[in-house]
């Protein structure tokens, strides 16, 4: 059911889509950015609560730069000095981090307004085109993404993209979590586990070296449910870059031939206090844990005020900077095939 979200600075009109399979998991999401502005759950004692960080209509979207639950492309992440090579030549793009490329640039998809492709009662699909040159990259690449809710309480969310020459991929979705409610303040006492042993190597510009670094007795360590906030204050260089935790974990189960991957649970989330439990579950072998480290005063629904730490990202994906090491899975989109991945967020309670 679509109603109106406002309008953007060039006049145009945003809308705003309300998905449900009638259990108790419902989701509101925006053809600005494709975002995800709302989503609705029950906790333990029956209390409906708003589980993530975004705004009121779309022209605060349109001015916000913390991607508040929006679809970030053409590549996630970031690039090592905005530049690859592909197809015998170097591609330069626009950096916007340091030395760096962070999420395609200076011309963000979630600061586009996608187009409706297709909507029901329990799902919504938008469509980008990305024609050859956007941000940089090579290629007329056309991207359709599903957002639908499932009966067993499940957002999965569904990417696909083709395009006419070979270009760099990593779509993923940017929606910050707090499972005491968006309006609850920190997440520091949320347990957190990861399905990982081990994590990517980055310098002090949080690039990855191309190594990978062993989790084992480290304050990164999330194999064990434990409080984002036990380790995060640790004396740890990772840390230190990162401000706290902006890391990419590699998840176990990923066939780096990309042939045989199958849909697991790479990561959860648990609020003592709603007794709300996220699973996360995807077919891409890295999830980024970000503890929205550098949000500060953003003016957010309802009146609210976001602060650093009040919510926790994460991001599916495949490596930082897969297209400039070998050695990293992924990534690449080929001209002609298709891109297609899935990555889905569960909630129960207990």
């Amino acid at each position: 059911m679509r109603q109106s979200f406002g309008k953007i600075a060039d006049g145009r009109e945003a809308g705003l889509f309300r998905i449900s399979a009638g259990r108790d998991l419902t989701a509101w999401v925006t053809d600005y950015g494709a975002a995800l502005v709302r989503l609705i759950f029950k906790d333990k004692d029956g209390v409906y609560r708003d589980l993530v960080l975004g705004y009121d209509d779309a022209a605060s979207y349109e001015r916000g730069t913390e991607s508040f639950g929006g679809t970030v492309g053409r590549v996630a992440n970031r690039i090592g000095q905005g530049r690859f090579s592909l197809g015998g030549r170097t591609w330069q793009l626009t950096t916007n981090n340091g030395p760096n490329t962070l999420h395609g640039g200076r011309d963000f998809y979630v600061h586009r307004l996608w187009e409706l492709d297709s909507e029901s009662d329990s799902s919504v699909s938008f469509r980008l085109d990305s024609p050859d040159g956007d941000q940089g990259f090579p290629g007329n690449v056309c991207i359709k993404l599903t957002y639908r809710v499932t009966e067993d309480d499940q957002l999965l969310i569904e990417y696909h993209a083709q395009s006419d020459a070979d270009t760099p991929i990593n779509l993923t979705n940017h929606s910050y979590f707090n499972l005491g409610g968006h309006d609850s303040g920190s997440v520091l006492d949320q347990i957190v586990s990861i399905q990982a042993d081990s994590m990517t190597e980055t310098d002090h510009n949080s690039l990855p070296t191309g190594e990978l670094l062993d989790l084992e007795g480290t304050p990164m360590d999330f194999r064990q449910p434990k409080a984002l906030g036990r380790d995060i204050r640790e004396d740890y260089e990772p840390l230190h870059i990162g401000n706290g935790y902006d890391h990419n974990y590699v998840i176990g189960g990923y066939d780096c031939s990309g042939e045989n991957n199958v849909y697991r649970e790479a990561a959860s989330l648990y609020c003592k206090s709603t007794g709300i439990k996220m699973k996360v579950c995807t077919d891409l072998p890295g999830l980024q844990l970000y503890t929205a480290n550098y949000v500060n005063e953003e003016p957010g629904k309802g009146g609210v005020v976001y602060q650093s730490r009040a919510a926790v990202c994460f991001e599916t994906q495949f490596f930082p900077d897969a297209i400039n090491h070998e050695n990293f899975p992924g990534g690449l989109l080929k001209a002609g095939e298709e891109f297609v991945t899935r990555t889905g967020y569960r909630f129960s309670v207990e």
